[in-house]
């Protein structure tokens, strides 16, 4: 019934809605459709953050006495894999009083402890599922209860596009969401996943963490630390702060931070948000850890105007300044701890772009 949602701008501001807002929205549809008979074309629902928001249908279909609605993720800018998504809410009457919520294709089963949610259920995170029980029980006549199925088509290749694979979630997307709203860039459904695979790890019994940038540094930080179990490294991308925080919280011992140069400095110059747009490589730092690792006035001047912090290791591997990796480590573990707010043992390895390792502290000796 509706079209595709607008293109997305990679430098717009335009604000949209999660998988779970979507689902609520298809299940309040589908039950009222059931209750009153007639099939609709668009319906107003209650977000999380009690926002009042009509959703156009995609689909609004009777199969005998079951009633599917779908909707069409609109994720405004954000970067989201789940962006022009269906979330599709199939649902039965019951004379039992209660909603119930079943996985349908696409939605993700819960295989693994620490997600706070049961082994064995859809991944339909907690808020999703009182905003979607909420929704259908505004719906219902008294004493009747529901059968709601939601249904992502494509679902689980989306999944491929995120850590759900790593935190026990198997054959498709989580329904996500605490607002019902989401906010270019700010990636909360990303934080989210580091935290619940923080969670993940530590209910397993796992209390040395690995926290990497990306897919290359956990490749590299797997054959640094080989005796660690897949589910102890977490890839934070920019969210270092949060990880390193939610790690204290949650009693671990010990977290290894491996990443490259341009990450790692922004960490030594207590950026606990490293994305590029946010935080820019503090070139003066740099060239006061070169100096003290000494380096000549010449060296020293040319890292304060050098391009990147690749640029800085060039710099450096050049005259033979080697030293200077293990400060930028030494920096990081110091700004680090600080952030934690509790008792943490952090160490910090950088390697290159192949792999190699470059510096780390406290210095270990790693398995080749």
């Amino acid at each position: 019934m509706s079209d595709a949602p607008p293109a997305r701008d990679k430098r717009g501001t335009r604000t949209g809605f999660t998988t779970g807002a979507c689902a609520a929205a298809a299940a309040k549809a589908a039950t009222r459709v059931l209750v009153r008979g007639e099939c609709l074309t668009h319906v107003e629902t209650t977000l999380p953050n009690r926002q009042q928001v009509t959703f156009a249908l995609h689909r609004c279909e009777w199969d005998g006495e079951k009633v599917r609605c779908g909707i069409i993720k609109d994720a405004g800018d954000d970067p989201d894999c789940t962006h022009g998504a269906e979330l599709i809410a199939e649902v039965r009457l019951t004379d039992d009083g209660r909603v119930v919520l079943e996985r349908g294709e696409g939605v993700g089963l819960v295989t693994k402890d620490g997600l706070g949610l049961e082994v064995g259920s859809p991944a339909i995170n907690p808020v999703p599922r009182r905003n979607i029980t909420e929704m259908v029980e505004e719906e219902l006549p008294e004493g009747r209860g529901a059968i709601v199925t939601i249904h992502v088509p494509r679902g689980e290749e989306m999944a491929k596009e995120t850590l759900n694979a790593r935190l026990g979630i198997i054959g498709g997307i989580s329904i996500l969401g605490t607002s019902g709203i989401v906010r270019p860039y700010s990636t909360a459904a990303y934080k989210a996943s580091v935290v619940q695979a923080i969670d993940v790890a530590r209910a397993r019994g796992n209390t040395e963490l690995v926290f990497t940038t990306g897919g290359k540094s956990e490749k590299y930080a797997m054959g640094l630390l080989p005796h660690l179990s897949e589910e102890c490294f977490i890839q934070v991308g920019d969210f270092i702060g949060v990880a390193i925080r939610h790690a204290a919280r949650r009693q671990a011992t010990r977290v290894d931070v491996v990443g490259m140069m341009g990450k790692l400095s922004k960490m030594a110059d207590g950026r606990m948000q490293t994305h590029a747009a946010g935080s820019e490589v503090n070139m003066e730092l740099l060239a006061n850890l070169a100096a003290e690792a000494g380096a000549s006035e010449k060296l020293v001047a040319d890292i304060r105007t050098a391009n990147t912090a690749r640029h800085v290791l060039e710099l450096c591997a050049a005259n033979g300044l080697t030293h200077i990796t293990g400060l930028v480590c030494q920096r990081v573990v110091e700004q680090l701890t600080r952030h934690a707010g509790g008792p943490l043992e952090i160490h910090a390895t950088l390697v290159d772009f192949n792999g190699t390792l470059l510096g780390q502290y406290p210095e270990r000796r790693h398995a080749a």
